[in-house]
Order: C-alpha cells, then structure tokens, then sequence
C-alpha cells in the first residue's frame, strides 16, 4: 500500500478551466477519511470504514448516461437507448458550468492508473469536488508509486462534481444529474450525483471502446481468479448474481472482481485496483473474506448502523445497493500483479427469478455466443416500482449500460478467445429452486461453491453422455451428479414437483430469450441464432 502522505508535487487546474482553487493532491487514504468526517459527509463505522450516503442516486442512472457524437464516435457507437448521443456544442458548455463551478473551491485531485499489465495501462486523473469520492478513487483505481508519479502525464480526466445541478432545457440533459463521455477530449464529466459507482463505470465504458477498437483486446464485465496450476477463470453476471463472492475464493488467488480484458496473447488482466461489493444481507460465515476487508480504509455506502455503529447488513431502508469499496489488498488471497493466464473456465451467473434453470449446465460454443449476448438475470419483487413477480432482465455481454460497440462485436471477439484457448463454459443459475420467487428457495450458495469447486477441480471437466442430460427445453447438458450436491437440487424440473407448472414456466422464459434476441439475429450466425431455447411448445 503507498503512503502518499510526503508527497510535495504541486498541482495546477487552469488547464481543466478550474481557476483558483485548493488543490489537495494524492491525499492518503487516512487524510481523506479524517477530512469526510470532519465536513460532516460521513461517519465512521465500528469497523473502522467510512461509512457514506451519496444521497439522491443510490446507483447508476443510465438514462443519464451519454456519450458526445463526433468523428471519433460517429460510425463506431452503437447508439440507442444504452449510448445516448450528446451534442460536442452542448457538451463544451455544460463542461464550462462545472468547471466553474469548481473553481475557488477546495477540491480533491488524484492520479491512477487503470489495467493491470502495463501494456494496456491507462493514465487517469480524477477531480473530486468531496473527499470521499477521491478517497473511492483511490480504492478503486491501480495506485501508482512516489516515483510513478513524478512526470505523470494524464491521458483521461475525471471531473467528478456532485454538488452541480444541470438545467436540462440548457444545458442537453435528460434532467439534472449526468455522466458524459468524451472521446475526442477523453474526459468522464459527472455531475448532480454522488453515486461513485458513476466514477468506475465512466473509465469502465471508455476502455470498453478503447480496448476492442485500438487494442485488439475484448473488455469483460467479469471477475476473475487463478489456481494453484496457474489456471485462470472467468466469471460473468449482473449485480446481485454473485461475481463478487464466488470469486473470492481461500484455495484461489483473486485476480479482480468486476473488470478485466482478455488480450489476444490470451493473457487476462484487472482494470482496477479494488473491488466494489454489494454487502445486502452480507454475514462472515457465507462471504468471510468480503465481511473482513470492511475496515479502516473501506467505504460503506447507504447503510444503516445501529447505536453502536455497527453495520445493519439486513437494513435495506435506505436501498438495496449498499455497498463497500475497498482496495485489493483488503483481501488476503490475491493475485499480484492482478493478471492471470491460461484461461481453462468460464461461468456466467444468472440469478433465475423464474426457478427454471439448471443450477448449472454445460453449453456449446453456440449456446455460449447466445447466452453471452443475452446476458439473462431476473428482477424479483419489490426492486423496482411496479415489479411484482418475477421479470425477465437481459443486458447484452453481462454489462449493455457499459458496452459502447454492438454487442455482436464483442461476442465475435469472446467466441475466437473460446475456440483459441478451449476453454470450457458454464451457465450457472445462483437463483431460485423448486419454484419461482415467492415459492421456491434461493440456491444454496455451498452447493453453487461445490458445483463451481468440481468444474474448477475436473470433475465435471469431460463430456461424457450418459453423465449429463440435455434440458428440453434450453438444451444445455446439465450433470446428472456432482460431488458435494444432493442429485435432486441438479434437476430443476424435479426440485418442482409439478411437471405443467414447471414447464410452462420455462417456455415463458424460453419466449422472453427468443423476444430478446430478434434485435440482435441480424448481427448473428444461424449457428449462434440456433444457441437459444426451443419456442413455445404448449
């Protein structure tokens, strides 16, 4: 961990339109933390982390999410709903306002790097109107040493200010909060929320074009981690389907826990330097390493403490994303440097609503290509206004919000990665069992640790036919037996008890795969189009 306390190097913000302000650069982490509490923005936990409410925003906004359409952008975005596009006129205005803004202010100035292997390596420098945030930075980013430092020449800016209110009818926004990116000035400009999460994500969506487009490298929204032979393993999924916690595994070394590339020399790499868990019902005995790396140094978001200041975890009145952020090295067991090689497994998780998946499956390099470009999860009851049984939730490549290509780009490239290296890929149902939400059961997370521990161990490696049955209606090979998991958990349809039930459910899953996919057929191969589940059949 640097100790970035002695550092003398001055740092001047009239380049950014930033004018006279109180710079306070590459602060410590301890300064920071001092600094919130003594503003009064955060109080201290009884673990010692900083506990923090960002506010109005919670989470992401992605109807706020634009990126500035120029020559850069143009003919490469793909735009819609996901990649809105925002006009460089309004663009260089509404950059103006922020600036200024800032300026006389005492404001928070960090330098970083994102990607872990130094080829790729990205030059960030984030401003932060809150010390809190600047202090998220340093535990997200990769932190350079005293000596890194000097001479260090930014290529992309973060100006991070979430006391700015935009006027949309001025201003070009959908209404006062924004995250803009700009890849001609290469800027992430942020305002009107205090939701850090904008922060990662902004850097996250640009490398997510950089890296494809002038890099030849495939940006996953992943975490990853690597075994004792040197074995790499790769797990995708939307917020909620356990990226975090199945990755952090004692018997492996953790390599990161949201954000990798895969470069075509077939070497996997962390873009960060921290991870950002979810900590919603969170207890030492089902994710211990996760439970001990809340401490001093970490960042708690929107949570209740009690008297004591202790962390109510089961307390979901401010939002169900609470979070922690924290540096990598919180955590014992780590890969150093965040790399790895010889990927040999990939799963992508799927928190199933509907109870119809196996709980895990084996699929073929066409189901795969499908699969990862529907990117399924489920929404259950009460996490959004409105949802009152289990709705089907489809982000393209595990992370549409962060993804500037077409997905179909972004599938090509993880479909040549597949048959390069031969990896073996699973598709792993961490939802529910024996029924749907609100009648069956969330999936055991010791038997999903078991079920991940045979793959990763070679017990359910090979392919033999009489060891697996193809699900009649999805047609992934699910195993009829693995070590450490009662035979009955790994039938869906048995764990139901009511074959009409539990068939007509799953052909109402298999339909919203087939609706979800008609926006993406035209970009596929009959071959990846076929990767999908059978039609209504009733």
């Amino acid at each position: 961990m640097e100790n970035y306390s002695q550092i003398t190097k001055t740092i001047e913000l009239e380049q950014y339109g930033i004018k006279n302000a109180d710079v306070r650069y590459q602060l410590s982490p301890e300064e920071l933390h001092k600094i919130a509490i003594e503003k009064g923005q955060a109080v201290e936990a009884s673990s010692g982390a900083l506990a923090v409410n960002t506010g109005e925003f919670t989470g992401r906004s992605p109807k706020d999410r634009f990126i500035v359409k120029d020559d850069v952008t143009r003919d490469r975005v793909w735009w819609g709903d996901i990649n809105i596009p925002f006009d460089t006129d309004k663009f260089d205005a509404l950059y103006k306002k922020v600036t200024d803004y800032l300026s006389n202010k005492e404001v928070f100035v960090r330098d970083s790097f994102a990607c872990a292997d130094e080829d790729y390596r990205l030059n960030i420098r984030v401003i932060n109107e809150y010390p809190w945030s600047n202090q998220f930075a340093y535990n997200m980013f990769l932190r350079p040493t005293k000596e890194e430092l000097v001479g260090f020449d930014p290529e992309w800016t973060v100006v991070n200010a979430p006391g700015f209110m935009a006027n949309p009818e001025e201003d070009g926004t959908r209404q006062h909060n924004f995250a803009i990116l700009n890849f001609t000035r290469k800027i992430a400009l942020i305002g009107g929320t205090g939701y850090t999460g904008e922060i990662k994500k902004g850097i996250f969506s640009a490398l997510n074009f950089l890296l494809p487009v002038y890099k030849n490298t495939l940006p996953m929204h992943c975490s990853a981690n690597v075994g004792e032979e040197g074995d790499t393993a790769i797990f995708f999924g939307l917020s909620g389907t356990g990226k975090t916690t199945l990755s952090t595994d004692p018997n492996r070394s953790l390599i990161g826990d949201d954000e990798h590339g895969w470069t075509a020399e077939n070497s996997v790499f962390n873009f960060e330097g921290g991870c950002y868990a979810k900590v919603i019902n969170l207890s030492r005995d089902n994710e211990p390493e996760i439970y001990d790396a809340i401490k001093k140094g970490a960042i708690l978001e929107n949570v209740i403490l009690d008297a004591d200041k202790n962390v109510k975890f089961e307390d979901t009145s401010i939002t169900q994303n609470t979070r922690v952020s924290y540096p990598i090295h919180h955590i014992e067991n780590i890969q150093v440097p965040s790399t790895g090689k010889n990927v040999k497994n990939i799963f992508f998780l799927t928190a199933d609503a509907f109870g119809v998946l196996p709980p895990i499956s084996k699929l073929t390099p066409a189901q795969a290509a499908y699969h990862f470009i529907s990117g399924y999860t489920a929404k259950v009851a009460g996490t959004e206004a409105g949802v009152v049984e289990p709705v089907p939730s489809f982000s393209a490549c595990f992370g549409a919000p962060f993804m500037p290509l077409h997905p179909a780009k972004y599938a090509e490239m993880l479909s040549a990665k597949m048959i390069e290296s031969g990896v073996n890929v699973w598709l792993v149902n961490t939802g529910w069992t024996g029924g749907p939400y609100g009648v069956g059961t969330r999936m055991k997370l010791k038997y999903t640790r078991a079920m991940i521990n045979a793959v990763l161990n070679g017990d359910l490696g090979l392919y033999n036919y009489d060891d697996y049955h193809i699900h009649s209606v999805f047609g992934v090979a699910q195993p009829r037996s693995c070590p450490g998991v009662p035979t009955s958990v790994l039938s869906p349809r048995a764990t139901w008890n009511d074959d009409e039930k539990y068939y007509t459910t799953a052909f109402k899953l298999s339909n919203a795969f087939r609706e979800n996919f008609k926006k993406f057929e035209m970009h596929c191969s009959e071959e990846i189009r076929r990767g999908g589940p059978q039609r209504y059949a009733f």
